[in-house]
Parts: C-alpha cells; structure tokens; sequence
C-alpha cells in the first residue's frame, strides 16, 4: 500500500507531501490543486510505462506544468520573478516496501532539435523505507550515470541513460532486478478513472468483442466483458449488490453473440431489458463505476476523479458504498467536490484530505508540520 505522495514544481504543488491511507478522499474548493495532484499521480503512472517524458511534452513541455507564481511563494498578491533555481518537477511515492522518485528537468539538446519541448530525467532514486535517504537506496541515477547497491556495496554501472530512459523501464543490470521490476509492475497496474463517456457514440453503448479482461479500461469500452470476467471467476457478488443498492430490483446481464458482449440492465416492471445504448447516463456512468471499482482481481491502487458527476444525489449514498467495498479490497484514492459523498465515505472510514490554496500554493489544510510525512529530494 502506497503510504506517501510527494509533488514539488508541479502546477500548483509548489511543495506538497501527503499521508495515504486505504480510502484517501481529496476534497477542496474549485482552484486548490485537487486535479493537479490527480495529474500528478498520472504522470507517475506514466513513469512506470517509461513514458513520463511523453507525457510532459503532451501537456506543452515543462513550461506549461511548472508552478507560475513566485519561486519561493509569498502569499496572495506575489508576483513571479525571474528562476535562479533549476528548472524542476519531482514526484515521488512511498509503500510499505518500496518507494521511487523522479527529478525532471529542461533538456539539454542542441537550439536546433526538434525535441526541445521533451524534459529529460535528471534523478531518479529506488529506495526501501518511508523515503530516501543513503542507507535505503537501491538504485541511485544522475543524469546519466547509475549506480546500484549490491551484497559488496555500491556498483557504478557502464551503461549510461538516456535523456529519457528510466531505470524502472531501462536498467539492463540484473543486480536491482527485483526491485525495479516489483515497482515497474506496480505502479504499472494502477488504474485511473475520469468522467466516463456516456454520449450517444460512447464505447460502452456499443457492442464490443468479447474476451477475457481484467481491468476496464479508461473509456470504458469493454464493460460487459469486465462485468462477464468477474461473474465467471465467481465475484459477481459485490457487483450485483452495488447494482441493488443503486436501483432495487435491477440485475444485469451479459449476452454473447458473434463473438461480441452486450450489456442488458434489468429493471422491475418493464416488459424487456434495456441494452446499454438505452440507458441513462447517470444510469450507465454508475454501472461503468461498478465495474471500474469491483473487478475479480482488483489493482494495487485505484485512483477516481470526481465519481459523482452526472449522478442524481439518490445515488451519491450507493456511490459511497461502492467505493467503500472496493477500498476493503484494494488501495482507493478518491477526488471529489462532493460534501455528501465526503461524509458518506467519511463514515465508512475514509481519510479525508483537504487541499487549500492562500497564493502559497496548494497545501494540505490544517497540515502541522510534525504531521507532514518526512520526505528528502535529492540535490543534482
């Protein structure tokens, strides 16, 4: 389980090092941060497909992401003044085994390249423990050198790193092998979920070629064979439960045909079943959750940006109910807006974090300084 986030130099998380729980909820006004610490933890997914750099340069470069007010904030009304710093975006996580952080900065390329807009690694540290400090590190990379602890101590490595290679995607020296795979898996397997399409051309709505899926994917395309997965390996329990709570009476089903999967929804006192094209979309962006959250083999973690959107308040209640069964499964990050869906989640044992912003940055409301997570970056 991941037991702390940092981001420094990222849009508004100037410096920002959270505590994470089983049930994390973000909450905040509209412009505190809450959907950039979601990009952020994105962006770090990406690290772990070797694909943070893309990432950065599909959001306009790191001019488009860094932090736009001062370089040391002073509080609303401060007006930003030219860097004397290096340029730098660092994102880090925590477990209970193992933790990663990344240094991205400017790139290094000639004035005539064509990749000026792509940030390059500048750090990237593997360590055990709660952070890094030297007695934890595993893996250890400066721009490009590397170096990897070993049962005789610390190796320097011959093969130099790219701008944009990660030792998580990259390393060719087998000695951190388990350590670098281990997290590459995880953080890999991450799953993320934001506003769902439901319109008339929406993946969901159509008929989709049936096979064998673990995970839904992100628009939420291959539902009835999510939802066919998990009935099949005999967890369709939590599901059918979900699907009560939010519309008593009501069942799915998955018909096959053609080789293709159709989802038909069940209601009381209708003659026929609706297919998915029929449905609603608060109704079909509720069931898209369902699958989302209670999948047979559930990820190491699962992150949802504002689930409540376009859901009637009659199913905020079952929304949080939804979302509590899937944290006693598996690690569950929520972003919302909602207060109900906060106190509902709340009760259930959710940890609520609260973002704020005073022109200092996002910070994390009423956040001591004795409760901030202890965290090191390294220097270049």
């Amino acid at each position: 389980m991941l037991t702390t986030l940092a981001v420094a130099g990222y849009r508004s998380l100037v410096d920002v090092v959270l505590p994470l729980h089983p049930l994390t909820v973000i909450t905040g006004a509209n412009g505190t941060g809450k959907s950039n610490l979601y990009r952020a933890l994105r962006l770090l997914a990406a690290a772990g497909h070797g694909r943070a750099v893309g990432a950065i340069a599909r959001e306009g470069g790191l001019d488009s992401v860094l932090w736009a007010g001062p370089e040391t904030p002073q509080g609303p009304g401060a007006q930003g003044t030219v860097r004397t710093r290096p340029v730098s975006v660092r994102l880090g996580v925590a477990s209970d085994d193992l933790g990663y952080l990344l240094d991205l900065g400017l790139p290094q390329a000639e004035g005539r390249s064509l990749f000026t807009r792509d940030p390059e690694i500048k750090r990237e540290q593997v360590f055990t423990g709660p952070f890094a400090r030297p007695g934890t590190l595993v893996v250890d990379r400066q721009r490009g050198g590397v170096r990897v602890r070993g049962d005789d101590g610390w190796v320097s490595l011959a093969q130099v790193m790219g701008p944009g290679q990660s030792v998580l995607l990259d390393l060719a020296d087998g000695t951190a092998q388990w350590e670098t795979l281990a997290l590459r898996h995880r953080i890999a397997s991450w799953r993320f979920y934001d506003h769902f399409r439901t319109d008339a051309a929406a993946p969901a709505r159509l008929p989709q070629i049936g096979t064998r899926t673990r995970w839904l994917s992100d628009d939420g395309a291959d539902l009835a064979a999510v939802w066919a997965t998990t009935a099949e390996a005999g967890r369709s329990g939590p599901l059918d439960d979900a699907v009560e709570r939010g519309f008593p009476g009501s069942r799915v089903r998955i018909v096959a045909g053609d080789g293709g999967f159709r989802l038909q929804f069940h209601q009381p006192g209708l003659l026929r079943a609706l297919d998915a094209a029929e449905l609603s979309d608060g109704t079909l962006r509720f069931l898209l959750l369902c699958a989302a959250l209670l999948p047979a083999d559930p990820p190491p973690l699962l992150v949802v940006n504002e689930p409540e959107s376009s859901l009637h308040e009659s199913l905020l209640e079952p929304l949080g109910a939804l979302l509590a069964t899937a944290a006693a499964q598996t690690q569950v990050i929520v972003v919302t807006h909602s207060a109900e869906l906060l106190r509902a989640l709340t009760a259930a044992g959710g940890e609520p974090v609260e973002l704020e912003s005073t022109g200092y940055g996002t910070r994390v409301r009423d956040q001591l300084p004795l409760e901030r997570p202890s965290w090191h970056w390294p220097s270049r």
